[in-house]
């Protein structure tokens, strides 16, 4: 009888993890390598990534290369494919929004979410299409977010300043309708698309600073508590590994309940 964890390891397969460097990036890279990937650490700021990728060796992690560059550079993702001999798992975390709220947010403020958070991620996947295609466990994960599913709750930010800005839950909403089309168009291709949709995953520094707030985002879940970075790790495990096998469309929520109320 077949051992039920070997589906979950990743041992032989190549990863790509756009901003990995960042506070959820850096938790799924770490997921990844230790089920036994190798991880193409991405992101635009060198320095970072070589931090990274030197932590990670610390700590006995040393199957990563580094990638940098903007993923809303579509020359950039194309090339470095071009030049790829394998890749298995994809994952489109990356995005930059600018904070605001409805009163001071622009129209450049969109263009910038949505072609880092949506556009971007199409054209990564369109440059990966034909590694993926080659590999018998080819697996896209989208990073969304529980704002693609819900809205903030105003209730929670107050005149806080903190507020999550207008273009972000659009974004990742787009993100998610983006998932399940690719997931129909490359079923065929035996390429699985699905998404992560995170809730509240503040950094432990914001907590120590921000603690009344940090609170108000932990009553907020049925868990009563915010998410660890740690915790995002067996998701993504699970989508990357043959553990998903026939799943594909998905949307998986890691937010404590947020959105089951």
């Amino acid at each position: 009888m077949r051992d039920p964890f070997e589906s979950f390891r990743l041992d032989g397969r190549v990863a790509f993890v756009s901003g990995a460097a960042g506070h959820l990036g850096q938790a799924m890279t770490r997921a990844l390598l230790s089920a036994g990937a190798h991880v193409i650490l991405n992101g635009r700021n060198g320095e970072r990534l070589s931090a990274f990728k030197a932590a990670l060796a610390d700590d006995g992690l040393s199957r990563t290369s580094i990638a940098c560059f903007d993923v809303s550079d579509t020359g950039a993702a194309s090339s470095l494919f071009a030049g790829t001999r394998q890749l298995d798992v994809l994952i489109n975390n990356a995005i930059t929004v600018s904070m605001g709220t409805i009163e001071n947010s622009t129209a450049e403020d969109f263009a910038r979410a949505y072609d880092s958070g949506v556009r971007a991620a199409f054209e990564v996947m369109r440059a990966a299409e034909p590694l993926l295609k080659q590999s018998r466990h080819a697996s896209v994960i989208n990073i969304a977010s529980m704002y693609g599913v819900v809205s903030p709750d105003p209730a929670i930010y107050g005149d806080s300043g903190l507020n999550s800005p207008p273009a972000y839950g659009p974004v990742k909403a787009a993100l998610i309708q983006l998932t399940r089309y690719m997931a129909c168009h490359w079923g065929g291709e035996n390429i699985r698309v699905n998404a992560i949709a995170p809730g509240p995953f503040p950094r432990d520094e914001f907590q120590r600073t921000q603690p009344a707030f940090t609170e108000r985002l932990a009553a907020k879940t049925p868990l009563k508590r915010v998410g660890q970075a740690h915790e995002i790790g067996g998701a993504v495990t699970f989508l990357a590994s043959d553990a998903s096998s026939y799943v594909t469309g998905a949307v998986l929520p890691v937010d404590g309940g947020w959105t089951a109320w």
